[in-house]
């Protein structure tokens, strides 16, 4: 099992993002607006600041705990960013709720550590994975509030302040194209190291079989809405299917190497 003592400066703003996350899950309706405003504010930059110290430090160390992480901290910024834009979003104590397992996870798994790069420019495919999984994970977000604002329209329960069920939609599939689009940049970028690297030579892993049906699920997805106008639950699924596919590419084999097998 890959553990390793964290510094406090690297432990104190990730308990403290944890915390933060904790008390927006369990109080965000009972706290006024500027409250959660200012508490999001201050999770925002502990978290980020978390993740600053640990990939900052040398080694590099990076596993399936800090992808997880670096996700759970880029769907917080989106929709801390939408909130200004759509006051009407919900789903604030669910999101804040997996940020504290995915924050303290991090920290106890901190991953393989990276003396070395065969080439400058690997961090710039690391940075695409990692956004793909931002973007798609907050496409699941948004199909998610997608399905259980239908599901309030069909009970009668709905707000008139709620964000419209169609804007939600584009919403959502603004997102599935734009992590099907940096997804592909991903796959060919490891395709080029390739390549260019011996010690990267494309093998069909069960990273890469995974990745790639990913990518072909939104690829079906895609295609299937613009031909054919797909859209609710078959779409909603195969987001999910996709997302969990891309979820076990990467996260999957890192936490079966890390934690299963106990091998870098």
């Amino acid at each position: 099992m890959i553990l390793a003592p964290s510094p406090w400066w690297t432990a104190v703003p990730s308990v403290g993002a944890a915390l933060g996350y904790a008390v927006l899950a369990a109080m965000s309706q009972r706290l006024g607006r500027q409250a959660i405003s200012g508490l999001m504010a201050a999770v925002w930059v502990l978290h980020g600041l978390a993740l600053g110290l640990v990939l900052g430090m040398a080694p590099v160390r990076f596993g399936f705990a800090t992808t997880l992480s670096v996700t759970a901290w880029l769907v917080f910024t989106v929709y801390s960013v939408e909130t200004r834009l759509y006051p009407q979003l919900g789903t604030r104590w669910t999101l804040a709720g997996l940020g504290v397992p995915a924050v303290l996870l991090a920290l106890v798994f901190p991953g393989s550590a990276y003396p070395g790069l065969a080439s400058s420019w690997l961090p710039l495919h690391w940075a695409l994975g990692i956004a793909s999984y931002g973007l798609l994970g907050v496409a699941v977000a948004h199909a998610w509030m997608m399905q259980r604002t239908e599901q309030a329209i069909r009970r009668g329960a709905t707000s008139p302040n709620a964000l419209p069920l169609l804007a939600l939609e584009r919403l959502t599939f603004r997102f599935v194209a734009a992590a099907f689009v940096v997804l592909t940049l991903t796959l060919l970028a490891g395709w080029y190291f390739s390549l260019t690297l011996p010690a990267h030579g494309w093998a069909w892993t069960h990273k890469t079989i995974f990745t790639v049906l990913s990518w072909a699920v939104l690829l079906v997805l895609l295609g299937g809405r613009r031909l054919w106008g797909w859209r609710g639950r078959l779409a909603v699924r195969m987001l999910y299917a996709a997302a969990g596919l891309l979820l076990l590419g990467y996260v999957g084999s890192r936490f079966v190497l890390e934690v299963v097998l106990q091998r870098t």
